[in-house]
């Protein structure tokens, strides 16, 4: 590739110090940490000439992008994260603009060689040839993030990479009102295209957000009434993001934001945002096939409620305790927990129900029960509540219809009805398009098996067929 015939110029503002790898580097020197970089290229075949120095101007901002090597080490290093998760820019932001135009022998000087004592230039910041102004908001950048519209694949660009970690980081501002409201419209966008799209396309790019929200609390509020709404908004983003992990099927990943949620409702005493955290992780723990916690999770969970007010967050949590009775095929605790859940239920809406609840009506009460119910072998009595979920759940909730149709697929076709088991798995793989959700599709696999030996029964076939032709099948 040819050389470019100018060199990019510095920016007029100095570079955002990266924080979040500076918080990876922790407690170790920067020495000790480059050792460990330079061992970490060995183990992969890499040859990096990694200092001290490097790490300094890494964490000062002066490379807002590594070569592709220390990517790769980087990568190697942090398994799961992007190079934006390590607090660097897109590639694309610094490489092959018109603004900043680059090449590969520009990229092989970047100051992986000790020996380099200037180093390039830093590229002219993208941001700047844009118009972007240094005043804009933390808030501003975090509303314009999770307000952006779409099917699924734009859902999941909308949860951008955010630049409010650092700056909050930095302590270029104390948080007030404006980011408790961000940050309280972040979870509300999260479950909003949740409820449309599924987990899958929004997960990875929902944990940016959750480290921002943290970085926010931090920074510290001047108020107290100022911090509690972040603290309650920073552990309701962490079991928003849990559950995504959750939907997914990162178990593990879900377990640790619930357990992060439940720390911070503990240290702030917030019994509401304790009583959620226990909730979904009595839920994670039921599909996790730890029934037994489940049971004591959704217990704890109801201990914490029951001061609160609200019987149709106790109802949702005694469904929950059924869940874990029904795994522990316990009939009898479960159809007890469930008569508790409906007479709950029966009492209404108050002013006291929390405004996470609002996806808990009646479609879901049927579907959990549905899910009860086939888990202790009862497909016909799982299939009748499975089918009234479908019916009666708000065409906005699509992923839930997906979830509720999917439960009723499979009760059909444990329960001997492959035929209406096919209709209603076509269903489901009418909404895929619409909807990205592992836990959808590993049900919809358990059901293509269960249906295999009826392939000749009516509709069975276009069944296997559509479902083998999913492009990531469980």
């Amino acid at each position: 590739m040819a050389s470019s015939p100018t060199t990019p110029s510095q920016p007029d503002r100095p570079p955002r110090p990266n924080h979040v790898f500076r918080h990876l580097r922790g407690g170790r020197s920067p020495a000790e940490f480059a050792a460990a970089v330079r061992r970490a290229a060995r183990e992969i075949g890499e040859r990096v000439s990694c200092d001290a120095r490097y790490v300094g101007r890494v964490e000062a901002g002066e490379i807002r992008c590594p070569n592709y090597a220390y990517e790769r080490v980087f990568l190697h290093m942090f398994p799961g994260r992007t190079l934006t998760e390590l607090g660097f820019s897109p590639r694309a932001s610094v490489r092959g603009r018109r603004s900043c135009v680059t090449d590969e022998t520009q990229e092989a000087n970047e100051p992986y060689d000790p020996s380099n004592t200037t180093g390039p230039s830093t590229p002219h910041d993208p941001d700047q040839s844009h118009g972007h102004h240094a005043n804009h908001k933390e808030s501003d950048v975090l509303r314009r993030a999770f307000m952006t519209g779409g099917g699924a694949t734009v859902a999941a660009a909308s949860l951008g990479p955010l630049g409010l970690a650092h700056e909050a980081a930095a302590g270029t501002r104390r948080p007030g009102t404006s980011e408790a409201g961000a940050l309280e419209e972040a979870v509300r966008r999260i479950r909003l295209l949740d409820d449309r799209h599924g987990a899958d396309g929004l997960y990875r790019r929902a944990a940016e957000p959750l480290r921002a929200a943290y970085a926010l609390l931090d920074a510290g509020a001047t108020r107290q009434a100022t911090a509690d709404r972040l603290h309650a908004g920073a552990g309701e983003l962490a079991i928003s993001v849990g559950w995504l992990a959750h939907d997914s099927g990162r178990f593990d990943d879900a377990r640790s934001h619930y357990a992060e949620a439940l720390a911070t409702a503990r240290v702030t005493g917030d019994e509401a945002l304790e009583a959620h955290a226990f909730c979904n992780t009595a839920f994670l723990a039921r599909d996790a096939g730890r029934p037994r916690e489940a049971v004591r999770a959704a217990q704890a969970a109801q201990r914490v409620a029951r001061p609160l007010g609200s019987a149709r967050l106790l109802s949702l949590l005694a469904l929950r305790e059924a869940g874990g009775w029904a795994g522990l095929a316990d009939r009898t605790a479960c159809e007890q927990a469930l008569a508790r859940a409906h007479a709950l239920h029966e009492r209404g809406r108050s002013d006291a129900d929390p405004e996470w609840m609002s996806f808990y009506g009646p479609a879901e009460l049927e579907g959990l029960e549905a899910q009860c119910w086939s888990t202790l072998g009862d497909w016909s009595r799982g299939a009748a509540h499975a089918r009234r979920a479908a019916r009666l759940q708000n065409e906005h909730f699509t992923r839930n219809i997906a979830l509720y149709t999917a439960e009723l697929a499979d009760c059909l076709a444990r329960g001997g009805r492959p035929d209406e088991a096919a209709g209603a798995g076509l269903r489901v793989l009418d909404l895929l398009d619409q909807v990205q959700s592992s836990r959808i599709q590993t049900m919809l696999a358990g059901t293509a098996r269960v249906l295999l030996p009826h392939r000749r029964a009516s509709g069975v076939s276009a069944f296997l067929e559509r479902h083998a032709a999913l492009p990531h099948r469980p």
